[in-house]
């Protein structure tokens, strides 16, 4: 098997544009008023904000998700836009969509907008990065 390269400057960018999409997911402009009563916070606990390591933390979350997808993506051999964004998707069918379903609405019993809302991020997230992971070699 031959050795897989990773561009770790398209990583990088990946892992900042994934945290930047949370950000905006998760804003009043697409899911936040949603997600906020699915989860049960309320308003005030949202004007609060998180920590910072909360932020930390999800950055560098993203940023290893970036980097595994990355080796997922050369180690497919797609070279593609399409091709890429395929690998993306059926990463997350396989590894995060039917997984959280399985622990948040199977077991858990969350609601399954809640799951959507949340799997949609991480949807999005991985077919774009792996779109481009697949021609920014």
């Amino acid at each position: 098997m031959d050795s897989i390269q990773v561009n770790y400057v398209a990583v990088l960018v990946c892992a900042v544009v994934t945290f930047l999409l949370g950000g905006l997911w998760y804003s009043p402009v697409l899911f936040a008023k949603r997600w906020v009563a699915l989860v049960g916070l309320t308003e005030e606990q949202m004007k609060k904000g998180g920590s910072p390591t909360m932020y930390v933390i999800g950055f560098l979350s993203g940023l290893i998700s970036c980097y595994v997808l990355a080796n997922v993506v050369q180690f497919s051999g797609v070279s593609t836009l399409i091709d890429g964004a395929m690998v993306g998707f059926v990463c997350w069918v396989g590894f995060t969509g039917a997984t959280t379903y399985n622990n948040q609405v199977n077991f858990v019993g969350k609601p399954v907008t809640l799951w959507a809302i949340d799997s949609g991020y991480n949807l999005v997230s991985f077919v774009v990065s792996g779109a481009v992971f697949a021609i920014w070699k």
